[in-house]
């Protein structure tokens, strides 16, 4: 792919504004300490790029319910599903910068911009990082039992003998299909990246035969495994996943390669006050020492997170060169 069509790649640069949004208000937070305290009056939404019932949506319904009852108002899920999560991150873009439109969403909001041509939102300029609340770990590499095939080293001769193999995700950018891509450009085999809408489909079409293997978070995937519906290949993670333990990692056969499973943060629209964003950037860290939220992120693979406001801006913008890197490495044409 063509580096320079990463439409935010010169804003990266330390310093440009819609990162420094926070630093730049902390001299005012005295005199703005009544809006903060006068925050919130009316319900929030929370805007989810991703289907009602996957990971994002989850994840979002569990920590809204712990900070809606911190705050003393309904915080409201508003699933805005579809274009690798660029129509909620567009919705929040041109959202009233007053605290009450919110957006929690998955490295996808800095993977599109390096996978599209044109990108509805600007990450520099109109997103304001809050702070992140989970980190995935890793993903199982699962393939269809038709395939016949029940290793990393197998399957990776099968491929070369049944070029292109298929992969499906719930879309195009997501850290699924870059991890598909990064473990095909590793493994030196051909792949047909096949795009769902959603996390079930792009699972039902392993399960049916119509699609050969995909990259998904453990927690999905495990009953089906047990099942015998599907077969565990590896891990991406360093370490094996406790729940399978007798299912490698895909480095101890293709040494060095490791794929995290992402993070799920809270972003707001750039602008929005310092005292409303270190408001949120507290009672979002809060919820995730609450026994229920954690237990709940624990189980799903994640670990909590929560980082400072300022930490967690400057990590959205390694985060954005990483993957464009990634997508450079994959030779991925940008749509």
């Amino acid at each position: 792919m063509n580096p320079h069509d990463i439409r935010f790649a010169a804003p990266l640069n330390p310093g440009r504004r819609a990162f420094m949004v926070f630093a730049a208000g902390a001299a005012t937070l005295p005199r703005m300490s009544l809006a903060q305290e006068d925050y919130p009056q009316r319900s929030i939404r929370l805007l989810v790029g991703f289907a009602a019932g996957g990971t994002p949506d989850s994840i979002a319904r569990t920590i809204a319910e712990s900070v809606s009852r911190s705050i003393g108002q309904p915080i409201v899920v508003d699933n805005r599903a579809g274009a690798n999560g660029m129509i909620a991150a567009q919705a929040l873009a041109k959202a009233a910068p007053d605290g009450y439109t919110l957006l929690l969403t998955t490295p996808s909001l800095v993977i599109n911009p390096s996978m599209y041509k044109k990108v509805p939102y600007d990450l520099d300029r109109e997103i304001l990082p809050i702070t992140d609340v989970a980190q995935g770990d890793g993903y199982l590499l699962v393939v269809s039992p038709a395939t016949g095939v029940d290793t990393v080293p197998r399957f990776i001769e099968y491929a070369r003998r049944n070029r292109p193999v298929s992969f499906s995700s719930p879309g195009i950018g997501n850290t699924l299909h870059l991890a598909a891509e990064t473990f095909a450009d590793r493994a030196g085999i051909e792949i047909t990246h096949v795009p769902y809408k959603g996390a079930a489909p792009a699972l039902n079409a392993v399960l049916s035969g119509e699609v050969q293997a995909m990259f998904i978070p453990p927690t999905v995937a495990v009953n089906h495994v047990k099942a015998g519906k599907l077969r565990a290949l590896g891990f991406t993670s360093a370490k094996r996943w406790s729940e399978l333990p007798n299912v490698p990692t895909i480095a101890e056969s293709l040494p060095g390669f490791t794929f995290d499973s992402g993070w799920h943060a809270l972003f707001a629209p750039a602008g929005t006050p310092a005292s409303i964003v270190a408001r949120l950037n507290a009672e979002f860290r809060k919820a995730l020492e609450v026994p229920e939220v954690r237990s709940f992120l624990v189980q799903g693979g994640y670990e909590p997170s929560g980082r400072s406001q300022a930490e967690f801006a400057a990590f959205v913008r390694s985060e954005a060169r990483r993957y464009a890197e990634i997508v450079r490495a994959a030779k991925i044409t940008p749509e």
